[in-house]
């Protein structure tokens, strides 16, 4: 699909139930969503929609696009995922980070930060995941961390242990 194609749809999902007040007019909001969305920067955004003599903040495009809880989606090649765990310490205190990279980019496609490693916590990271970047045919590349392959087995997600290789793209990251 083309930059312009996912431009021109029309995109009836965006819900603009969180605009409290009318200072801007809603086509303007649902322009400003969809061209996040396509890939333009928030500044760029805010720059296009001076051009209909709208003029908010990135920070204001930043908020709509938050609150409509909608993300922008990527250009990763999705047929492979490293996918890991790491115990940090912040503060005295011990937390898990969990994310995913694209191993033929180095991309970060998501992380998240965890006060616990169980299964729950390693599936709400594979839901967010999953949600964001809908990875329906994708081989997720893990080590052998303690969550992550017994939940991707137990989901019926396709994954493989690997040590080296391919896998090394998220321990360069982590």
């Amino acid at each position: 699909m083309t930059e312009f194609d996912r431009l021109s749809k029309r995109i009836a999902w965006i819900d603009l139930s969180f605009v409290e007040r009318d200072r801007t007019p809603r086509w303007a909001i649902e322009i400003g969503i969809r061209c996040h969305l396509s890939g333009m920067s928030l500044r760029e955004v805010s720059k296009h929609l001076e051009l209909f003599g709208i003029k908010r903040s990135h920070v204001a495009i930043h908020n709509w696009v938050h609150k409509a809880d909608l993300q922008p989606i990527s250009t990763v090649s999705e047929d492979q995922l490293a996918v890991d765990e790491k115990m940090i310490r912040l503060h005295g205190q011990q937390f898990w980070l969990y994310g995913a990279v694209d191993p033929q980019t180095n991309e970060i496609l998501h992380v998240s930060l965890y006060p616990t490693a169980n299964k729950q916590t390693t599936r709400w990271f594979l839901t967010e995941l999953h949600r964001r970047y809908q990875l329906d045919n994708v081989e997720f590349l893990v080590d052998d961390a303690d969550y992550l392959g017994s939940v991707l087995a137990e989901d019926g997600y396709r994954f493989q242990v690997i040590r080296h290789g391919n896998r090394n793209a998220i321990e360069r990251v982590f």
